[in-house]
C-alpha cells in the first residue's frame, strides 16, 4: 500500500448496521437505527509502523482512529504472554491484569477517553459489572473528566471501591445486568454515555491485544485464541486486527477464535450453537460475574467473527470454572473467575481435538482474581472434590 492509499483509507468514519455513516466527530454512541457503531476499514500495520520507543498499546497508533497527540495513557497494554505446560503442552498465557486498573479493558478504555477527551467532553456515565466501570473511572480521573458509574448492586465490593478511589460518582442499582445498563441508557439523555458495551472507540482499544500477539509471536498469528466473552469486545478486537493484518499482507490466515462463556449466560456460544439461549431457562448467577451479559448489544458481529475465523464456542458450567480458577493458580496465575472461564474453554476444546498437539494457542486471562476477592474466596474455601478434584492435582 503506497502513502497514498495509507492516507486515503486512514480516514475513517463510523457505520450502523444498516450502512449508514456518521462523521467521527458525531457525539452519537449508536446509530439512528438503534444498533453499535464501528469505525469504517483502517488499514493493518507493517513492523516498521510500530512506534517501539512507546511502552503502551499506543505504539499501535497508526492503526488507530484517535491522533496519537491526544491520548489518554497510563501505561495499558504491552501485557505479558506467558508460555506454561497445560496438558502435556505448550500453552501462551495472554495476562491482562498487568494492565493499570488490572484488567482488559483499560485498552478500550484508553482510546475512547482519548477519543471523548478530543471532542470536549467533560463527563461521562458508564454502566459496568465492575472492571468496565473501573478503568473508565481511572481513565477518566487521567483525562480531568467527571465521571458518574451506575454499578449492579451485587458487584465485588473491591471493584465498586476502586471506581470510588479514582473519584468517580457510584450509583448501585438492584436488578440484573439489563436492567442497570437501561438505567444508563436512560440517563445518557443528559449524560455523554462513555459504554464499554456500545462505543465503537472502545473495541479500536480491544483489538491491540491482536497486535501484541503478532508482535510478540515474531509477526506470526497464532494458531488459536481462546477467550472468555460477556459483551465480545475481545472477540470482535481480535477479529478486527487480524483481519486488518491479513488485508495488509501481515499474516496468510485468521486464528481460530474459541469462546467460552458461563452456561446460564452463554448466548453468544448458543446462539453460534444453533441453541435457543432461552431454553436453558432460569439464569442462575454465576460465579464469573464479568461475564454474567444476557443480552450482548454486538451479538451478531462476535457470532459472525467467530465463524469467520472457523472457531468454535462452549457454554461452561460453573464446576469447570471452578477447577479452571484452581488449576491456574496451582501454576502461579492467580485470575479472576471470570477469566478463568477461558482455561476451561481451553480444557474443553483439548477433550475434543480441536485444538491440537504442537499448535500456537495464546490464552486470555482478562483480569486478576484480587479483584474478585469474595469468588476467590468462595473457590477456595474447602478442599477440591468430584469435578474439581483432578483438575486441582494438575
Amino acid at each position: 500500500m503506497n502513502a497514498e492509499q495509507h492516507s486515503a483509507v486512514a480516514t475513517p468514519d463510523l457505520y450502523d448496521r444498516s450502512g449508514k455513516r456518521y462523521s467521527l466527530d458525531d457525539p452519537r454512541w449508536r446509530g439512528e437505527d438503534g444498533s453499535p457503531l464501528a469505525v469504517s476499514a483502517l488499514p493493518g500495520l507493517r513492523p516498521e509502523q510500530i512506534d517501539t520507543a512507546e511502552r503502551s498499546l499506543w505504539r499501535y497508533h497508526a492503526a488507530l482512529p484517535v491522533p496519537a497527540a491526544r491520548r489518554v495513557s497510563l501505561g495499558e497494554g504491552c501485557t505479558p504472554m506467558v508460555a506454561v505446560d497445560w496438558a502435556g503442552r505448550r500453552v501462551h498465557f495472554k495476562l491482562e491484569w498487568f494492565n493499570p486498573t488490572s484488567s482488559f479493558k483499560d485498552r478500550g478504555v484508553s482510546v475512547m477517553m482519548a477519543h471523548l477527551a478530543a471532542h470536549g467532553a467533560d463527563r461521562v456515565l458508564e454502566d459496568s459489572s465492575g472492571n468496565g466501570g473501573s478503568a473508565v473511572a481511572a481513565y477518566a480521573a487521567a483525562a480531568g473528566i467527571r465521571a458518574k458509574i451506575i454499578v449492579p448492586a451485587a458487584t465485588s465490593a473491591a471493584k465498586i471501591l476502586q471506581a470510588r478511589a479514582y473519584g468517580a460518582e457510584i450509583e448501585l442499582v438492584d436488578g440484573t445486568r439489563e436492567e442497570v445498563s437501561d438505567e444508563a441508557i436512560r440517563q445518557s439523555e443528559k449524560i455523554p454515555y462513555a459504554s464499554h458495551n456500545w462505543h465503537p472507540m472502545f473495541i479500536q482499544g480491544t483489538k491491540t491485544i491482536a497486535y501484541e500477539m503478532w508482535e510478540t509471536l515474531g509477526f506470526t498469528a497464532p494458531d488459536n485464541v481462546v477467550l472468555v466473552a460477556g459483551a465480545g469486545s475481545n472477540i470482535i478486537g481480535c477479529d478486527l486486527a487480524f483481519g486488518e493484518l491479513l488485508d495488509a499482507g501481515q499474516i496468510d490466515r485468521r486464528p481460530r477464535l474459541f469462546v467460552g462463556q458461563p452456561e446460564h449466560w452463554a448466548t453468544i456460544a448458543d446462539t453460534f450453537n444453533g441453541i435457543d439461549p432461552a431454553g436453558r431457562g432460569e439464569r442462575l448467577p454465576t460465579i464469573a460475574e464479568g461475564a454474567s451479559i444476557a443480552h450482548p448489544v454486538r451479538l451478531p458481529e462476535a457470532v459472525e467473527a467467530i465463524r469467520r475465523s472457523e472457531g468454535a464456542a462452549y457454554a461452561v458450567p460453573e464446576a469447570e470454572i471452578r477447577a479452571a480458577v484452581r488449576a491456574l493458580s496451582a501454576r502461579g496465575l492467580y485470575a479472576e473467575p471470570t477469566s478463568s472461564v477461558a482455561a476451561a474453554t481451553l480444557d474443553h476444546f483439548i477433550a475434543t481435538g480441536e485444538i491440537a498437539p504442537g499448535e500456537t494457542t495464546v490464552v486470555v486471562l482478562t483480569g486478576a482474581g484480587l479483584k474478585s476477592a469474595e469468588k476467590m474466596a468462595a473457590v477456595f474455601a474447602g478442599p477440591c472434590d468430584g469435578a474439581q478434584e483432578s483438575s486441582c492435582a494438575r
